[in-house]
This record gives C-alpha cells, structure tokens and sequence, in this order.
C-alpha cells in the first residue's frame, strides 16, 4: 500500500504542475509482432533485439479486495526474446513517436532467462543508439545500476545492491525534473538522486544486456509536454503584435506537393495538412494575399539560413479602409524576417 501511495503522490504532483499522462497498453498490438511506433536499435555488437508483444500472466497493480479474486491475469506484455550472449550487447527498444524532457514513468518488469547476463531495464533522454542515460536491475548480480552512454561510452555505475529475484514482476519507477533523477524500485529508493547535465531531453526506451530475456507491463509515463521552437515563436509574435488576429506556421519543401501546420495560435490545427495557398506559395517562392470580412490575409514563403524554402507562415491582421496587397504585405514581411531570425534549420522548427 505504502509503495502504490508513494508512486500516486509522484504522478499527482507531476500532474498538478500541468503535465500530460500516457500509458503504454500492449493490448492494442498485434502478438509475435514489434509494437508499431517502436524502433529497435542496438549498442555494442551482436544481432539486434527481438522485441515481440506476447502473453504472460501478471499481477493487478491493485490488490483485489476478495480473496476469490485471481491473482494473475494472462495479457499481453512486451518481451525481448533474443538469447544472443555477446557480452557488450545492449538492446533497445524506443518509443519513436515523441521527446521527453521533465517525467515520471513507472514499469513493471520481469527477468525471465539467461546465461551470460540477467537484466531489465529502462532507457531514458535517448539521443540515439550510443547516447543516453538507464537504469537496469542485474537478478545474477543483485543490483541497480545508474548508467551514462555518450558516444558509445559507458560511465561508471552508480547504485545501490538489492536483491532482485527472477521470475517476478518488479515495479521500476524512474523521475527526470531537470538535471536531478531519482530511481525507486518497488516503492523504495534504489539510490540516492542524482545530478547530471548531459542531456536534457531525449527519448525513452526499454533495456536489456546479452543474453537477457525480459519481460515489461504496465509502463505509464507523466511527462511535461515540450513546446517546439515553432510553436514558441507563434506564441511570442501574437504578443508581440496586439493587432494580429492570427499566425500559422507550415511545413513543406518544394520537391514535395503537401504542407502541414506545425504552429498556430489555434492549437486544434496543428498537424493539419495545408490549403491551396500554402502549398502554392511553398512551390512557387510566392506571396499570396486575400481578404475575408475584415482580417487582411497574406501568407509568405518561409526560408532557412541558406534561403532555401522550407515552409510557410501565414498572417492573419486586422484590416481597415483602404487596405491595400502592398500595404499589407510590408505589414506581414517584418513578422516574417523576424520568424526567419529565429532558426537556421527546419528541423531547429520541430525541436
């Protein structure tokens, strides 16, 4: 009881501090199959992970109030089946679709074979295959360990012994706040938290080492959602400008016939494709200009650091008598170039 409190109190007060919550439901995945949204990389040598969703029985994570209850459920669970016994040979399997900067995530865990090695745990502020953090638990060395990777560089472990028993499902949870992470497993400390300032946001991913078959379950994650740059620069222009009715951002580059909106003042658009405008402006280097009711309307290409064109934005103003194209557009071109300022690359939009 003590241990789901203490876990509870960390998600409510991650919660309160306006952050968003996912859970990662291995029943909405199709058995012997990878979990879409899921990349398998590898450190080290050897074959690379087989990351499959399969069946197990689990534990409820709340004790069931009758003793006529079952105990365990049979349900889908995340497993890594390779038995490749490569000593320096670490598995990974990351979730691709989103980067994580403040979190709590919990998991459950279960070590189920191996010779060489037998581990379990989560990857963490992923750069990529030979730079992040993680945390595993060792049940042949009875053991959690805090590990850094940058280029493919081990750091030296910091943790604490703690018996860790095969066969059994264990409750990991993990918290980044900053440069500070703490790690408990099964409601208690694994080691004192710590401070590290290599990387500050990255993606998030299970572990193993060698030969280590593991099972996973039940992994829910409270996180502080990140503003990309885009979405940040829309924000900062509307306060800017008291007078802007509206700011859309797009992506797009020529070779290519769509857009999508990436930034806008109105959230409910993002990730929405394009109109005709944009796309046509994107295509051409073009400016287009339009009216509708009382707002002047011009939408001008988006350019990097090279002046290539890599999107669009468009300005919504509030019109008055007399509006003219050229008005308008010597209006919008400042907000533009002031936009332009703000990235070299139109991946800098997206991060």
């Amino acid at each position: 009881m003590l241990r789901t409190l203490l876990i509870s109190f960390l998600f409510l007060t991650v919660l309160r501090l306006g952050a968003a919550e996912r859970a990662f439901d291995f029943g909405n995945y199709p058995l012997n199959e990878t979990p879409k949204g899921f990349q398998s990389l590898l450190t080290g040598q050897g074959r690379p992970g087989e990351w499959k969703v399969i069946e197990d029985e689990v534990p409820p994570m709340i004790a069931p109030i009758s003793a006529k209850a079952p105990v365990l459920t049979r349900r889908p669970v995340l497993a890594q089946l390779s038995r490749d016994a490569t000593d320096e040979r670490f598995p990974l399997l990351v979730f691709e679709e989103e980067t994580f900067g403040d979190f709590v995530l919990t998991t459950r865990f279960k070590i189920v074979r191996g010779s060489a090695e037998q581990m379990a745990g989560v990857a963490f502020r992923i750069q990529n295959a030979k730079s992040y953090y993680y945390v595993r638990a060792s049940a042949l060395g009875n053991n959690v360990r805090f590990f850094k990777v940058v280029d493919g560089v081990r750091s030296a472990p910091i943790g604490s012994d703690i018996q860790i028993a095969m066969g059994v499902w264990h409750e990991l949870t993990i918290e980044c706040r900053g440069n500070r992470i703490s790690c408990l497993l099964n409601g208690k400390d694994a080691f004192p938290p710590l401070t590290d300032n290599s990387f500050s946001t990255g993606k998030l991913g299970y572990w193993t080492k060698s030969d280590s078959v593991a099972y996973f379950a039940d992994t829910r994650l409270v996180y502080t959602p990140r503003e990309i740059l885009a979405q940040t620069i829309v924000r900062d222009v509307m306060a800017k400008y008291p007078r802007l009715v509206g700011l859309k951002i797009y992506k797009g580059v020529k070779e290519k016939l769509g857009t999508t909106i990436v930034a806008s003042n109105d959230a409910t658009e993002v990730k929405q494709a394009g109109d005709v405008a944009s796309r046509s402006v994107v295509a051409g280097n073009v400016t287009y200009y339009g009216k509708e009711n009382q707002t002047a309307i011009v939408t001008m290409p988006l350019h990097d650091r090279n002046g290539d064109v890599v999107g669009a934005v468009r300005v919504l103003m509030q019109s008055f008598r007399g509006q003219t194209e050229q008005n308008a557009v010597a209006r919008a071109l400042p907000i533009v170039q002031q936009i332009e300022s703000r990235f070299r690359t139109a991946k800098d939009l997206l991060e």
